[in-house]
């Protein structure tokens, strides 16, 4: 994928992950699959690391992406623990320190449709 291609798929990633509503997350693979490419989790992924070396970082509420599982995986990209914080925040659960209760949290890009 080229460079301006990437940039592309980035910024349609950040188009969808500024959709996600205030107390719901969605996941890395559910934006990837929203946007026609079934295995770009990853790439959804490079996506908000690339956010949050931005200018971007402050529009785009990254810390409302994590992995199928719930998982906080992002967490690293951010200063201290303030992903947890900032999802607790907006009343997100969690089962575990750093697993958000998915089921109850879930937002699917595909009700951008609806």
């Amino acid at each position: 994928m080229t460079k301006k291609k990437n940039r592309d798929f980035y910024e349609r990633v950040y188009e969808v992950v500024a959709e996600i509503p205030f107390g719901k997350v969605s996941t890395y693979g559910a934006i990837s699959k929203y946007l026609g490419v079934e295995s770009g989790a990853r790439m959804v992924g490079y996506a908000m690391n690339n956010c949050s070396s931005s200018d971007l970082g402050h529009a785009i509420p990254a810390h409302r992406v994590v992995n199928r599982l719930g998982q906080l995986t992002g967490r690293a990209h951010f200063e201290g623990d303030s992903m947890r914080e900032r999802l607790e925040q907006e009343g997100i659960g969690f089962v575990e320190e750093y697993t958000i209760d998915i089921e109850t949290h879930f937002w699917n890009p595909f009700e951008l449709d609806k």
